[in-house]
């Protein structure tokens, strides 16, 4: 019988193992019988000698384990809570992005201080902090991954959402104008927002990788705020622009970034908190469990 490996099992061959006893399970190939044997005791048999590569490997990984893991394939290998938060923080990325270029449909006059700003103003700043964290706790490439895959989402639903307007409408129906007239918005938002987000998070996670390289991994709210400072100012100039660039006064627009920029550095300010107690988190129940 041949192994996925290429070599021969002549007497013996791996089933799996029973993870809270401790136990490998063993077949005899010439009479099919099953046995089951101590970890410890089959790494100083001769049983181990006869099995192939693939399976050899498989009974280093679950003892070096001490056997929690529930299948062959183990668990602590694949660090899943790590990777469950990346995705965790992916999704979340993707989320206050979407909602940020949805919400830009609704402006808000905060009367105290004359401004007229969108709702997404407000949340934006946080997507800042969430590449600040992927960068931090995954690296700079895992982090473009991210920035990658929010772009690519975004492209998608302005497709999507642009190839629904399209439809044949429905006759009656009082909210297919608006629908279109908000979609349209919506697409030259995403769109704006595309490249803006582009550049902006490129910056800001590449600035934060060099940051942390000339501190030494030290100071984090050095990293933290500096290269939100730089992204922020970057993001709303390219954003502004780009959308109301001929639509309105080059003094009204920049007037429009100034608020933006001031708004989003207040909520910057205050990421330096979380970004400490996010990786002493992640340090504490992710690092700390895969190291144990």
């Amino acid at each position: 019988m041949l192994s996925s490996a290429g070599t021969e099992n002549t007497k013996y061959r791996l089933l799996g193992f029973e993870s809270r006893k401790g136990l490998a399970v063993v077949m005899v190939i010439s009479t099919g019988k099953v046995f089951k044997i101590k970890l410890s005791e089959l790494l100083a048999s001769e049983v181990l000698d006869d099995l192939n590569k693939a399976e050899m490997k498989d009974v280093y990984r679950k003892f070096y384990s001490k056997g929690t893991a529930s299948t062959i394939y183990e668990v602590s290998d694949r660090h899943e809570r790590s990777w469950m938060i990346f995705v965790i923080l992916n999704l979340a990325l993707i989320t206050l992005y979407i909602f940020s270029n949805f919400s830009a449909t609704k402006p808000v006059y905060i009367s105290w201080f004359d401004v007229v700003v969108t709702p997404g103003v407000f949340l934006y700043p946080l997507t800042f902090l969430i590449v600040d964290m992927l960068n931090e706790f995954y690296g700079l490439k895992l982090a473009r991954n991210a920035i990658f895959f929010v772009l690519t989402s975004n492209a998608l639903i302005t497709v999507l959402l642009s190839a629904s307007t399209y439809l044949p409408k429905l006759p009656g129906w009082s909210l297919d104008e608006p629908y279109n007239e908000v979609i349209t918005h919506v697409s030259s938002a995403l769109i704006a927002s595309s490249v803006a987000f582009f550049c902006s998070e490129y910056a800001n996670s590449y600035l934060l990788c060099k940051i942390k390289t000339l501190t030494n991994s030290q100071f984090l709210f050095l990293r933290v705020f500096f290269s939100t400072l730089f992204a922020v100012i970057l993001d709303s100039f390219i954003f502004c622009f780009i959308a109301f660039y001929g639509a309105m006064k080059n003094e009204e627009i920049l007037g429009i970034v100034y608020v933006q920029i001031v708004i989003k550095m207040g909520f910057a300010f205050f990421n330096v908190l979380p970004a400490y107690g996010a990786r002493a988190l992640f340090r504490r129940y992710v690092v700390g469990t895969q190291a144990a």
